[in-house]
């Protein structure tokens, strides 16, 4: 059972109680939800990514629910912020995804939902490997900025859509996103999107990918509820 605690402007805070660790999260439920999306976050940044957050609350408009969550405990991101080793064990950030997604699905108001994932930075190739190890549930997979290439040999295990958005400005990961397209064996999709840096905070930019973002999920995880 989910356990909420208390409100936020625009959310449920929630604790997800692992086999291990508690991890921090915010959950939003739209009316009629038909279909919902996990944030997995990327280098050095958390549940409170505001570009994340944006995205969320566009998703949230198109009646999709959103879990933002920390992949790691407080504890584990002052050491990451030292050694930042910890945000590249994708091995680990996938596993606490996959375990975040098995507890949520517990809660009866969500059990029925469709699940999909949105992954900024090292957080994409986390869920590309959560999504190779949930192939029934997983649904969608959107990577924003993200280093699809870090799922290595898990890309070609991957059995759901997967829509890859990348800055045109952003050289090196547009080709490490390129490299990762011609190993992923499922539906997939690569969006450049012109005159955007890494983090698309120009102008217009965000609200792109958001665009697109809603798109891909409303297509692919709303389509059987």
């Amino acid at each position: 059972m989910v356990l909420l605690t208390k409100n936020e402007k625009d959310s449920t805070f929630v604790e997800i109680q692992l086999d291990l660790v508690k991890l921090e999260g915010n959950l939003s439920i739209p009316k009629n939800s038909i279909g919902i999306v996990l944030f997995a976050h990327g280098s050095g940044s958390s549940r409170t990514s505001p570009r994340n957050r944006f995205v969320a609350r566009e998703l949230n408009q198109k009646g999709i629910a959103a879990l933002l969550f920390d992949l790691l405990t407080r504890e584990e991101e002052e050491v990451d912020m030292q050694t930042a080793h910890l945000r590249f064990d994708i091995s680990l950030l996938s596993q606490r995804l996959v375990e975040t997604t098995d507890w949520l699905l517990k809660n009866s108001k969500i059990s029925n939902l469709n699940v999909g994932y949105f992954g900024a930075s090292t957080g994409a190739a986390a869920a590309l490997v959560a999504a190779a190890e949930r192939p029934d549930i997983v649904k969608a997979v959107v990577s924003r900025g993200g280093r699809p290439d870090l799922a290595g040999p898990h890309l070609s295990s991957v059995k759901c859509p997967t829509l890859l958005l990348v800055g045109g400005y952003d050289d090196v990961v547009i080709e490490l996103n390129k490299q990762a397209m011609d190993k992923l064996k499922s539906e997939k999709k690569l969006i450049i999107i012109q005159e955007a840096t890494h983090l698309f905070e120009e102008p217009g930019k965000l609200e792109q990918v958001a665009k697109h973002a809603t798109d891909w999920f409303m297509r692919y995880i709303g389509e059987s509820n």
